[in-house]
């Protein structure tokens, strides 16, 4: 693979309104002193209005003006090329927002139907029910349909030679076909021969339902003519535009004349909840303003893609990161395109792996976007010594299951029935063609394909398999993946023919062949990823609450702990076979910082004390909890949100357990949310924080937790910067960062104070830094070191192997050493709180040669105890001396 230099390190930006194009300019300087060769962008083509994350594209040809435009771009181009910095741009080829009418793409599907040029861009069944045959849903009311329309919420206005029909803050285009009838009664009104003759016209373009490329194109221009004359005849003949807008204003005023206009359009307007059982297109996650894009299109690709290319031959991109690539249909193929389109990018795949899973080795990528690292470092820093007492003194507290497997599939079927009807509903009709065509399996009922469905679903081991239908390619993971989640299938339902799982297992492993075959694998595979992303990631992590560090996207919060040498063998993969990853420890989408996670990790080193504490605070509470909140499961939720991110704001802790308390949906949810409930959780919370003895109490449990908390963070920011791999900096995270899952993690950065601290450090001492530590110096500095060695020494850490380092002694699982292209060495510790800073005789051989501590400038060789390494600094960065 010919690619440019690996990045040294990146730094992620996440630009919105507030924080545009000349912004990220403005901190291009800073960063660069710190050592960041690279600007990680969050998505910046043209989204939705007020977007605050740019996932949701609206036009994938401009640049969003919001933040700054092609202009601003360009500037901050200039201002990186000018600093010796590239760009890694985060782009997003599964999806577009459909909630913007500047989708042209979206709105001349609406408009034309599947007649549209557009119609094959988007994951649409034309016919997903039989009985509204090419006509998409729009689920956007509030209401009923005809409540709504009842109500005279609908209108249809007329300008410019258009018809459109608005609806709240909702404008979706009429079909210039539908409004024949509405022109020729305008026609009659004013005596019109020409406004006639257009009306005619009008009724005569081709049907939508008419998807021959050439009618198509006929359809297109002569509508385009037709538009254009009815604006000209409308400002050359006042009458006219006088009888147009007397009828548009009668049919207002007509319910069922309306209706009628209505019932002829290429889409019926739903209300909102109508989504979940029957939308016709596939969508991002659960969101119904996603619409998925069909990227496998090659003009799909090429359109969506062209200014991201021209990025980087003109604007020096030479990365990226590329968004939930599980919804795509063949990411193998998308990947081989993109690689063919860019074959000296440095591109990453935002791929959540299952602990016990592989990325799929012919991706032509560099590695994922690094969830697996955080989940590795996560497991490292854990004492498993504190499972037993954590997991006993959870269902003690809160009565909740203590199986995370089984939580697993239980919420899976909860989105499965809540979220995602829809979608298994295609997987079953399409199901039962197939069986239909197959005299073993043609007298299964629907009620039978659903249930195995749903139950294979929900038994899933990882988020999809990547089968290749119609060529017929499959790896070892997806037959393995496949058969054990039908064995534990069975398990679960004895009551269901076990014929029938092995006839889905035939069908997703290619021993049952055909083209609706080959179809049911590449939906199903679409359709599982979201299922375990909702399933799990917001729902099940916010219900298993045994120890909440756990719970973060990619983890097993099931898992407790791994070993020193799980760790090594790991790590020493990586540099084999993903040397290039990206290596994270916060991202946009983590459920909390890399620090929160650090303090909270420390609840498993004492397991007595914080369950003997959680329950004191739970008695103590009794006065706050009003009646309509009795949740001891989110209630101890809370208690460990507190101890991770103390001290933190009201409205920020509010915010957070609402948000907290929706994903769960046991007591309220987005989609059905409890007045009563959350009334009774904010009050609560509210209270918690008003109680100046509580948050005296909070204070005083989580005061010794601060500085441990800090070594962890060190340890796992260390890690993070010298493991095989690329490490990428959350903004904000180079100093302490106790953020909360997002919006909170997008709250606004102080770079003024990041720029004073950096530029101070230049004149402290190792030990003046250390001391400083509470405004994040010690951080800093670790960061800043080790960014200048990465950059003197790039071979050493983008090639260099990968060797374990053991240490001896009492203490030697707290040591977490290895060696890096035989040139560097990371020492940290782990289990902080255990330690104690007692090291005893623990050492550590280091290898032959005169080695210096980047962090405090100490000279040292041979055999070191740790006492000695680790006195003046909480982690080492030893580097050959040699080369000073």
């Amino acid at each position: 693979m010919n690619e440019t230099p690996t990045p040294l390190a990146t730094y992620r930006v996440q630009l919105h309104a507030a924080f545009t194009f000349d912004d990220a300019a403005t901190i291009v300087p800073y960063l660069a002193e710190l050592g960041i060769s690279h600007l990680y962008c969050s998505p910046f083509l043209q989204a939705q209005t007020g977007s605050t994350h740019g996932y949701d594209v609206v036009d994938h040809t401009r640049v969003n003006e919001e933040l700054g435009g092609e202009e601003g771009w360009r500037r901050l181009s200039e201002t990186l090329r000018y600093h010796g910095m590239g760009q890694v741009l985060d782009i997003v080829p599964n999806h577009m927002s459909i909630a913007d009418r500047r989708n042209r793409w979206w709105w001349d599907v609406l408009e034309n139907g599947a007649a549209s040029r557009y119609a094959s861009y988007f994951d649409v069944d034309w016919d997903a029910d039989g009985k509204n045959a090419n006509v998409i849903l729009l689920p956007i009311l509030e209401d009923h349909y005809g409540r709504v329309l009842e109500a005279g919420l609908f209108s249809v206005t007329f300008g410019a030679g258009n018809f459109e029909l608005r609806y709240r803050d909702h404008v979706v285009p009429l079909s210039p076909r539908s409004m024949a009838g509405l022109v020729q009664h305008a026609a009659v009104r004013c005596r019109s021969d020409e406004l006639a003759f257009l009306a005619d016209n009008l009724g005569r373009l081709p049907l939508s339902t008419v998807v021959d490329p050439r009618e198509s194109a006929r359809r297109h221009r002569d509508k385009q003519v037709l538009q254009q004359l009815l604006a000209t005849l409308c400002r050359r003949e006042p009458a006219i535009a006088a009888a147009l807008d007397a009828a548009v204003a009668e049919t207002n005023a007509d319910h069922d004349a309306l209706d009628a206009l209505l019932n002829r359009q290429n889409y019926r307007l739903a209300f909102w909840r109508t989504a979940t059982e029957e939308l016709d297109f596939r969508r991002f996650f659960d969101i119904s303003t996603l619409a998925s894009l069909r990227a496998e299109d090659e003009q799909v690709f090429a359109d969506t893609h062209a200014l991201v290319l021209r990025g980087m031959e003109e604007r020096g991109v030479e990365g990226l990161r590329v968004d939930h690539p599980d919804g795509l249909r063949d990411p193998l193929q998308y990947f081989e395109r993109l690689r063919s389109a860019a074959p000296q990018a440095w591109i990453v795949a935002e791929k959540i792996l299952e602990p016990s899973e592989r990325l799929p080795t012919n991706w032509p990528v560099a590695g994922t976007t690094g969830y697996d690292f955080i989940f590795l470092v996560d497991q490292l820093l854990l004492d498993p010594a504190g499972e037993q007492a954590l997991t006993e003194g959870y269902a003690a507290i809160t009565a909740q299951p203590i199986n995370f497997h089984a939580t697993r599939r239980e919420k899976k079927h909860l989105v499965l029935d809540k979220l995602f009807p829809a979608e298994t509903q295609r997987l079953v009709s399409l199901l039962s063609t197939v069986g239909a065509g197959n005299r073993r399996f043609r007298d299964y009922t629907r009620r039978d394909l659903r249930g195995a469905v749903r139950e294979l679903i929900a038994c899933f081991p990882v988020y999809r398999t990547y089968v290749r239908a119609e060529a017929g390619e499959l790896s070892d993971q997806d037959v393995s993946c496949v058969e054990s989640a039908i064995e534990v299938a069975k398990q679960n339902r004895p009551d269901m023919d076990a014929d029938l799982f092995d006839f889905l297992r035939d069908l997703l492993l290619l021993r049952v062949r055909g083209d609706l075959e080959s179809e049911f694998v590449m939906r199903f595979q679409q359709c599982s990823g979201p299922i375990m992303a909702k399933g799990i990631e917001d729902t099940a992590f916010y219900t298993f609450n045994r120890l909440t560090s756990l719970n973060e996207v990619g983890g097993d919060p099931g898992h407790f702990g791994i070993t020193l040498d799980e760790f090594h063998e790991t790590c020493a993969e990586r540099s084999i076979h993903w040397p290039r990853a990206m290596l994270a420890s916060t991202t946009h989408d983590t459920k909390r910082s890399e620090d929160v996670r650090a303090r909270i990790h420390l609840l498993a080193e004492i397991p007595d004390q914080w369950l003997k504490t959680a329950q004191e605070w739970r008695t103590w509470n009794v006065r706050h909890r009003p009646k309509a909140f009795d949740d001891p499961n989110l209630e101890y939720l809370i208690y460990q949100t507190l101890v991770g991110a103390w001290p933190i704001e009201p409205d920020r802790m509010l915010s957070y357990v609402e948000k907290a308390a929706r994903e769960a949906k046991v007591h309220t949810s987005w989609m059905d949310p409890d007045q009563e409930y959350e009334d009774a959780l904010r009050a609560f919370v509210s209270d918690l924080l008003a109680d100046e003895e509580f948050c005296r109490q909070v204070d005083s449990f989580v005061a010794p937790l601060i500085e441990p908390g800090r070594v962890n963070s060190l340890a796992a920011t260390l890690l993070k910067l010298t493991a095989p791999g690329v490490p990428d900096i959350y903004q904000g995270t180079e100093l302490w960062n106790l953020s909360l899952v997002d919006p909170d993690n997008r709250r606004a950065v102080d770079y003024d104070q990041r720029r004073r601290l950096l530029a101070e450090m230049a004149s402290l001492s190792p030990q003046r830094i250390l001391k400083r530590s509470d405004e994040g110096m010690s951080k800093l500095w670790v960061i800043k070191q080790t960014l200048a060695l990465r950059r003197e020494r790039p071979e050493t850490f983008t090639s260099g192997d990968y060797v374990p380092l053991i240490a001896r002694g009492k203490r030697a699982q707290h040591v977490v050493a290895f060696v890096r292209g035989n040139f560097a060495i990371t020492v940290v510790p782990r289990w902080p709180l255990r330690l104690r800073g007692e090291w005893g005789d623990t050492r550590l051989e280091l290898p032959e040669g005169n080695w210096v501590n980047r962090f405090t400038g100490e000279r040292v060789e041979g055999t070191l105890s740790l006492t000695e390494l680790l006195h003046n600094f909480p982690v080492a960065l030893l580097q050959r001396d040699d080369a000073l």
